[in-house]
């Protein structure tokens, strides 16, 4: 992992752990997210994603380890990180019952502003997210991807230093996503540390700055997404194969597996020497390899690669 000064960190955690019962979910989890900058957390369900968000966020104490977020230790000082700090979970966590303008109000209030700032920032975060039109209507006449942009724009009344996105664009319409990968360039644009865990990897490359997998309670592997695809290797090969008895014998090789299409992916540098080596050593009969294609390494194969899943 990067070092970096404590004071230039956003998010600093240092050998946390966490078990409930006899599962240790988290078995000493180190990270360092440089301040206005995105980290993405990556693994597959139940690697421990949330339980670090909420560890990170104050909401359950670790087992062992430290935090400090924004300079700010969680535990000495605790309330001080909460006002430096917003939730967005996987839920859309908002009243139905409320107008846009209202929620907004409210929150900007509960935020300690006086009547007058808390309906200037209202105004100022539905312009932003593009609300504004709606912003008299009550929240449960809003689109999901509404809901979601009001969800956030309540998160940063208060104007936080760090902002956690736990999986937050969970069953958007790509349109709504897309805004919403939009909205967390702004954030980062703006100097706020973002650390978002998510389920798609296209969305890691997208926005994250650094990429973090996690993988039995442990950090697989850190880096920028090109460090990280550059370790499984530059390219990949794609194969479909003729019959299945050829995919089977292929693929404890493969980093990507597609089964109902008899295509599996290895990796190669790239060059032409080592494809063509590739498919005579794969293929010497040259009757198992219907047809290839070269395409770059993604996050997808990092995965896959690192913590094993989908085998």
């Amino acid at each position: 992992m990067t070092t970096h000064a404590s004071g230039s960190l956003g998010i600093h955690a240092t050998g946390l752990t966490k078990s409930y019962g006899d599962l240790r979910v988290l078995d000493g989890i180190d990270l360092a997210v440089p301040r206005g900058s995105v980290l993405a957390l990556l693994g597959p369900n139940g690697a421990g994603k949330t339980t670090t968000v909420r560890i990170l966020a104050t909401l359950t104490a670790a087992d062992a380890g430290s935090v400090r977020i924004a300079g700010r230790d969680t535990v000495s000082e605790r309330s001080r990180v909460r006002e430096l700090i917003a939730l967005t979970g996987q839920f859309v966590a908002v009243d139905e019952l409320r107008t846009g303008t209202e929620t907004l109000r409210m929150m900007g209030r509960l935020a300690g502003l006086s009547p007058r700032a808390a309906r200037t920032r209202a105004d100022e975060l539905l312009a932003r997210f593009g609300l504004a039109e709606a912003a008299g209507r009550t929240a449960k006449t809003y689109s999901g991807g509404m809901r979601r942009r009001l969800d956030l724009a309540a998160g940063l009344v208060s104007r936080p230093e760090v902002i956690f996105l736990d999986e937050p664009t969970t069953g958007l319409d790509p349109r709504s996503r897309q805004d919403l990968w939009e909205l967390v360039r702004e954030l980062r644009a703006d100097g706020t540390t973002v650390l978002l865990t998510t389920q798609y990897l296209e969305e890691a490359d997208q926005l994250a700055d650094r990429v973090a997998v996690l993988s039995g309670g442990r950090i697989a592997a850190e880096g920028t997404p090109a460090e990280l695809k550059s370790r499984v290797a530059g390219h990949r090969l794609d194969l479909t194969l003729a019959t299945t008895a050829a995919y089977e014998a292929l693929a404890p090789r493969a980093v990507h597996l597609a089964p109902d299409e008899l295509t599996l992916g290895l990796p190669t540098d790239g060059t032409a020497a080592h494809v063509r080596s590739l498919l005579d050593e794969l293929d010497p009969g040259r009757t198992d390899i219907d047809r290839f294609t070269l395409r770059s390494a993604t996050l997808d194969d990092v995965f896959l690669a690192l913590t094993g899943a989908d085998r």
